[in-house]
């Protein structure tokens, strides 16, 4: 069994943390009270502000030596992920704070694998809580009432979140005992008929888990990637790169391929979708962009064809991450349309386009005896296509 790691700036909270460890322990976990305030030294922490500090990779002084506050947060955060991701004995984590410290604690929650669980009782857990979340298994828990003294209300709360995170602690969730490889995959409406007939050939020898391709998507994949839980990805769908360079609401962001860089994972990928950026309804449509070619996939979803420059830079962009990868890689062109409205007769059918984008792709490829380039006289989401990407992945994933 772990055990609970709470975790909050002692110097301000100190009551309330330890309510909330009393709470744990008297639920059967085993807990470690974590403090991470930058005021002064907390008193009752099982770890005190200083020795977390201390895994800065400047040392204590450059936590606790900051005037500034917001400075001193920061380098907090740093600290507390780098002790955080130090610890081999974690069951549960759980944070309690304002905005200030939901956004120290949740920053080291983030660098944790998939399935550790990781609950925050927050102030802003009832707004737009994705720049604390990401593409992570963390929950946000309203607190309501300001973390500020015990109340009938805050104690309520806090008790529930800490006899949550010992259950959690106490009852880890078994191993499903599948042993199939998990294999990664990106997914756009436009690529599904690819990624369809990729999943029925591959079969039952793998677990697939496909990730709809909308900015947290591919973060979540490669979250995965970089938690150790994925054998592998098929990257059908790339469609967030141009989100990112152009500007739509899907946006990779710049680590996108990162994951798979780190980890060397077999990696099969295209450029799925690639010839659109994504927009809300019509109307929200930038005005710098209403003239250009638009498809309203529906009434929240307006796609703008990219162009041949666009694409350039798009190619750019991916050859210089798949150049980087130390893995095993195959990358393939679908030389015939790389979605299903880039085909022949369809509205963002444009071969100079697409030609941009594969030259682009060409011109900078660095050959290397892991990388291979292959280009497929066909449309991504053909048969021959998906027979490729499968026939590719086989070939590197034994």
């Amino acid at each position: 069994m772990g055990k609970v790691y709470i975790v909050g700036t002692c110097d301000t909270k100190g009551a309330e943390l330890n309510y909330a460890k009393g709470v744990a322990l008297s639920a059967g976990a085993d807990v470690v009270l974590v403090d991470v305030g930058t005021l002064g030294e907390g008193a009752d922490a099982d770890i005190m502000a200083r020795e977390v500090a201390q895994f800065h990779p400047a040392g204590a002084e450059a936590v606790l030596g900051q005037i500034d506050r917001g400075t001193a947060v920061s380098a907090m955060a740093k600290a507390l992920t780098a002790f955080l991701t130090s610890r081999n004995d974690i069951g549960a984590v759980l944070g309690l704070g304002g905005t200030g410290n939901t956004a120290l604690v949740t920053e080291a929650m983030r660098a944790l694998p998939i399935g550790v669980p990781k609950l925050m009782v927050s102030t802003v857990a009832s707004g737009n809580v994705a720049p604390y979340v990401g593409p992570n298994d963390l929950t946000m828990m309203y607190s309501v009432v300001d973390v500020v003294g015990l109340n009938a209300i805050s104690r309520r709360v806090i008790g529930n979140a800490a006899n949550a995170a010992a259950g959690m602690a106490r009852n880890p969730v078994p191993s499903s005992g599948d042993d199939r490889p998990g294999i990664g995959m990106t997914m756009f409406g436009v690529t599904t008929a690819c990624v369809t007939e990729v999943r029925e050939m591959l079969g039952e020898t793998y677990e697939t888990y496909v990730f709809h391709a909308t900015g947290v998507g591919g973060q979540s994949m490669e979250k995965l990637a970089d938690s150790g839980l994925l054998q592998g990805v098929i990257d059908v769908t790339t469609t967030e790169v141009p989100d990112l360079l152009v500007g739509g609401v899907f946006p990779a962001t710049e680590d996108r391929f990162g994951a798979i860089i780190r980890t060397g994972l077999p990696y099969v990928g295209s450029v799925g979708a690639v010839d659109m950026v994504n927009f809300g309804a019509r109307e929200t449509v930038p005005a710098a962009f209403r003239d250009r070619r638009l498809h309203v996939h529906n009434a929240q979803v307006t796609l703008m064809r990219t162009t041949p420059e666009e694409n350039s830079r798009i190619g750019a962009f991916i050859v210089d991450r798949l150049n980087r990868m130390q893995g095993q890689v195959r990358f393939l062109l679908p030389l015939q349309g790389v979605s299903a409205i880039d085909a022949v007769g369809q509205p963002f059918h444009d071969p100079e386009a697409d030609a941009a984008l594969f030259s682009a792709i060409r011109t900078a490829w660095h050959d290397a005896p892991n990388r291979r380039l292959i280009e497929i006289d066909a449309h991504i989401n053909s048969p021959q296509f998906a027979a490729a990407l499968v026939a590719s992945f086989h070939d590197i994933h034994a």
